[in-house]
């Protein structure tokens, strides 16, 4: 049995679990995909129907008028299957410091998407790609038939716009692990990949990050199905390293979801844990200003031992370099 997250950081020497400064707002534009991944924790596929609308989008366009140094991270589902994603990322970007999409690469060869390589390269955009193993059985095995093919063929188009080549045009690499383990060593999984995927198919990234898998959403129902959720959540706890627990994302970040509410993070959000004011109703992007005036908690629960376990996960990778 392991003790509740919030002791557990008190137990330990780690700061108190809050916004400190933020630095990253995570727009999440719904859960509509192409793929159907096995280790989804927002549940998204074809027929995603939580897709956010041209309104938040602007109210969002709004906030960041008044705050224009903050650094845009655009996730799903897959973010480009929103029908206004255009739209999104043509404002956002005159209106933020820095973009960065996640994206799961094979999406650059849906009809009507012909366009979207070429823009991100001329905007600079970071894009951030989801390939969880250098090997097509791995990939295709965890994310479906044929995706390892089709996310090469993205990557070598990308690059020949300079993605991953250009030291301006950054494609970064994400790894999760197949299964019920922790992920190893960044750095030395960073040069594997490296190696194998110029090797095998020539072609490069900037740099890779590892992502521990969440026990929510598909994956916990895979490890409940095969009866291992226990033993899961016993190796998480039992690896809690409090250098990671420094470094979680959410003392820089805010999350947001289709309907404009917000929440410490995409993990929470998921969990429909929003950020509450005092009587309890979930706050939203009108009220943005009210949480960066300070006094907002960290929410936390079980599932925050995933980003502290280990060299720690973020979505930019570990947190302990």
């Amino acid at each position: 049995m392991f003790v509740d997250f919030k002791d557990a950081v008190k137990r330990s020497t780690v700061r108190p679990l809050q916004l400190e400064s933020f630095e990253t707002f995570q727009v999440n534009l719904g859960n509509r995909c192409n793929q159907r991944c096995r280790h989804c924790h927002v549940g998204a596929g074809p027929e995603g129907n939580k897709i956010m609308p041209r309104s938040v989008m602007q109210k969002i366009a709004d906030f960041l008028l008044k705050h224009p140094s903050l650094t845009i991270d655009v996730t799903g589902g897959c973010p480009e299957l929103n029908p206004d994603f255009k739209f999104f990322i043509e404002n956002a970007h005159r209106l933020c410091a820095r973009l960065m999409v996640r994206t799961n690469l094979t999406v650059f060869f849906e009809d009507g998407l012909e366009w979207l390589a070429d823009w991100y390269g001329k905007n600079r955009v970071v894009l951030i790609g989801s390939l969880p193993c250098y090997t097509k059985e791995n990939v295709d095995k965890q994310r479906g038939r044929n995706v390892f093919e089709k996310s090469i063929k993205a990557i070598q188009m990308l690059n020949r716009l300079g993605y991953g080549i250009d030291q301006n045009l950054q494609l970064n690499l994400v790894y999760n692990p197949g299964g019920d383990f922790l992920p190893g060593s960044q750095q030395q999984l960073e040069t594997d990949y490296k190696r194998q995927l110029l090797k095998n198919f020539g072609v490069r990234f900037s740099k890779l990050f590892i992502i521990v898998n969440a026990p929510i959403g598909r994956f916990k129902r895979y490890l409940e199905a095969n009866g291992t959720l226990e033993k899961y959540m016993e190796l998480l706890y039992n690896n809690f390293n409090p250098e990671a627990a420094e470094g979680i994302m959410c003392r820089s970040l805010i999350s947001v979801d289709y309907r404009g509410i917000l929440y410490n993070c995409d993990f929470n959000q998921a969990l429909d844990l929003p950020l509450r004011d005092k009587w309890g109703r979930p706050l939203s992007i009108v009220d943005m200003d009210s949480i960066l005036a300070g006094g907002f908690e960290i929410i936390t629960g079980p599932h925050c031992y995933c980003c502290t376990a280990g060299a720690g996960s973020s979505c930019t990778g570990a947190t302990v370099k």
